[in-house]
């Protein structure tokens, strides 16, 4: 009994935990799919769950930083939804790669086609951007959640250092440290060329290289033919003089 009444216990006590816990894994979120490094581009996930047992999430809108303006947001195809970019003239304009840009992604918008997300399945909405800001460790981006029914709820409350997490968080994105491998195509390019120039600085050493031993191993030859004929040559020498000679002594005689 007294067994059965502890496993009984236990198992409202997980249920409980469950129930108050559910609620954070219920708040649409970021994460990148790998790494988000500094200076760099990524692919990151919107992930969005449906809260609602009788509507479908229909419409998602997403508001990119403003104090962190992105060049390039490009957000991937889903069967079953239109995604809408939404670019915003900058005040000051960004510096990519050595070329300007005047207007940033300011939003996207995605509107189902179909059924949307259905009571008790998740979303994931695939964006690759770039280039990440190097002067700050996370972006907040601002989501609204639209259901079937009508129902709007607003993702947008950023979350207080030391405050309990609001009701409503807005999604974050934490940043990586930089690294040479996510500073975009700038560097890459120019790791590209100079490994083109090593390879045919490398190209022409072994030219060389093959036409130094041709040249060479043509020498050896012809001096070892020369060397042939000269033993030759010396041989029949000999052996005309020891004719010679014999001829000589039987003409004497």
């Amino acid at each position: 009994m007294q067994a059965s009444r502890i496993a009984a216990a236990a198992a409202v006590a997980g249920s409980a935990v469950l129930l108050l816990s559910s609620p954070a894994f219920a708040h649409v979120s970021v994460q990148p799919d790998g790494t988000a490094a500094k200076g760099g581009y990524a692919l990151v996930n919107f992930r969005v769950p449906n809260e609602r047992d009788d509507a479908s999430t229909t419409k998602l809108e997403v508001s990119f930083p403003t104090d962190h303006p992105l060049a390039s947001v490009m957000p991937e195809k889903i069967a079953g939804w239109k995604a809408t970019v939404t670019k915003t003239k900058l005040a000051k304009p960004l510096e990519v790669h050595g070329q300007k840009i005047n207007e940033a992604v300011s939003k996207v918008t995605w509107t189902a086609d179909g059924k949307g997300i259905e009571p008790g399945y998740i979303q994931r909405f695939p964006v690759s951007m770039g280039a990440l800001p190097e002067d700050t460790d996370e972006l907040v981006f601002k989501a609204i959640q639209t259901y079937s029914g009508g129902e709007v709820v607003r993702w947008i409350e950023v979350q207080e250092d030391g405050a309990e997490e609001p009701e409503n968080p807005a999604p974050v994105l934490a940043l990586s440290a930089a690294t040479e491998d996510h500073h975009g195509g700038a560097a890459t390019a120019e790791d590209a060329s100079d490994e083109s120039a090593e390879s045919s600085d490398d190209a022409k050493a072994a030219s060389a290289a093959t036409e130094a031993a041709d040249s060479s191993g043509g020498s050896d030859t012809t001096a070892r033919v020369l060397g042939v004929v000269g033993i030759v040559v010396g041989a029949a020498g000999v052996a005309y003089g020891v004719l010679a000679g014999r001829r000589r002594t039987t003409s004497d005689a």
